[in-house]
């Protein structure tokens, strides 16, 4: 015989049993269940797995790491006038391109600023994407450094979710590739740019969303999310070409299936029309600059002038590094620069041989034309950087060291350690000699 409980006492009682057997709600528990934290905070923790919340844990520790890293560099080299003095914390991250980027995010293009060096004014250079987002985060954020750090921050955590994510496309769940696959890029030798107010954090936050979104054959958000990519940085049109490769080849295979209800060809190429989308942006800049300048090629010439960036063959450019980096022409600051971009060099070829073996016929497009560019200047320059950008060098490494136990003790005992010494080397004012 079934006994049941009063109306009042099911409603009650929390956890208490309700006619049929079926428990009560229970405030208390569901509130101890949820996430801490507001309901957008709740919100964005709901739609992350924990293989996610592993990569981020990874990514704040390696954050913590470069901040005490820099903090160091601080007391190792003391302001200017007084060994007694330590540097800022955040004189550390003011390096290099930082200056430009908060030139152009401060002053536009073409306004004057205190400094201003006119003959060595090569701001056109530089992409708008970062200053313009430096320039918004500014209007919260009154330090335009901790602005710039704050962007690089959110980016990279952006893109080490993302990065994951590739890496564990069509693996076994729980095999470890994302969570390797971060961390070998967040102990590569250049994540310290990762973590200053550079374009690469916040050029990976788009490019690596919108390979997955390729991935998962949603080609307008690949699209889009490739147009943001080429506000940043140029590679965002290589990263298009690998894209339209990845459309080709779906549209190839879904040739091959047959069958009645198979599209037909020109609605299959139809999405093709998305993968123009990311030339918009470089279109847009190029218009831009030669209205202010009169000069369609504005942007190539002030690489030229401040970088040395005018074709040369690959093989000039390879003597011309190979001379800087080992004939005793620079000072060793400068020559370890040059070895460096040797070195970075070296690591895209032998990567782009294996993508070709391997038939990755699309991310072998992607490192290809990276190549091409930084291979045909006068000298390599900022490769070692941009390998920061070369995602499947960090998913490859990943897969072939679950495979091979001994790459992962390579990488952690040979290359990791260079981490450290590039980032004492950037923050400390010493990267380019």
């Amino acid at each position: 015989m079934t006994t049941t409980l009063p109306a009042t006492e099911t409603q009650g009682t929390p956890g208490t049993p309700r006619a049929g057997g079926t428990p009560a709600p229970d405030p208390a528990a569901a509130t101890r269940s949820a996430p801490p934290g507001g309901p957008l905070l709740r919100r964005i923790t709901g739609r992350l797995t924990p293989t996610d919340l592993r990569v981020l844990r990874l990514y704040l520790f390696t954050r913590l790491g470069l901040w005490l890293v820099a903090y160091a560099s601080a007391w190792l080299t003391p302001a200017a006038g007084s060994d007694k003095t330590p540097a800022t914390w955040l004189s550390r991250w003011e390096q290099w391109d930082w200056v430009h980027y908060q030139h152009i995010a401060q002053y536009g293009y073409f306004d004057p600023f205190p400094g201003l060096d006119p003959p060595h004014d090569n701001r056109v250079a530089f992409f708008p994407g970062f200053p313009l987002a430096l320039r918004a985060v500014h209007t919260v954020v009154p330090n335009w450094t901790v602005a710039g750090l704050l962007i690089s921050l959110v980016s990279g955590a952006v893109a080490v979710v993302a990065l994951a994510r590739i890496a564990g496309l069509g693996r076994p769940a729980g095999d470890g590739s994302g969570p390797r696959a971060a961390a070998l890029l967040l102990f590569s030798p250049a994540a310290v740019f990762l973590a200053a107010g550079y374009t690469e954090a916040l050029f990976l936050a788009f490019a690596l969303p919108a390979w997955l979104a390729a991935k998962h054959r949603n080609w307008p958000l690949a699209a889009l999310l490739g147009a943001a990519a080429t506000t940043v940085r140029i590679s965002g049109l290589f990263l298009a070409a690998a894209i339209a490769v990845e459309l080709l080849i779906v549209v190839r295979a879904q040739g091959r299936a047959g069958g009645p209800s198979r599209p037909s060809l020109p609605r299959r190429l139809r999405p093709l029309g998305w993968c123009l989308l990311p030339a918009v942006p470089a279109a847009a800049y190029t218009v831009y600059l030669r209205v202010r300048t009169g000069d369609w090629m504005a942007w190539k010439h002030a690489e030229e002038r401040g970088w040395y960036r005018d074709f040369h063959s690959p093989a000039e450019a390879f003597r011309n590094t190979w001379k800087n980096a080992f004939g005793h022409l620079q000072s060793t600051g400068y020559a370890v620069e040059f070895q460096l971009e040797l070195a970075a060099m070296a690591v895209g070829v032998a990567l782009l041989a294996v993508l070709l073996v391997h038939r990755r016929w699309p991310e072998a497009v992607f490192v290809a034309l990276n190549l091409w560019a930084l291979g045909t200047s006068y000298w390599y320059l900022s490769v070692p950087r941009a390998t920061l950008l070369w995602w499947p060098l960090w998913t490859g490494l990943a897969h072939w060291s679950l495979r091979r136990r001994w790459v992962k003790e390579a990488y952690v005992g040979v290359v990791a350690p260079l981490t450290v010494v590039l980032a004492v080397t950037f923050t400390s004012g010493r990267w380019t000699g």
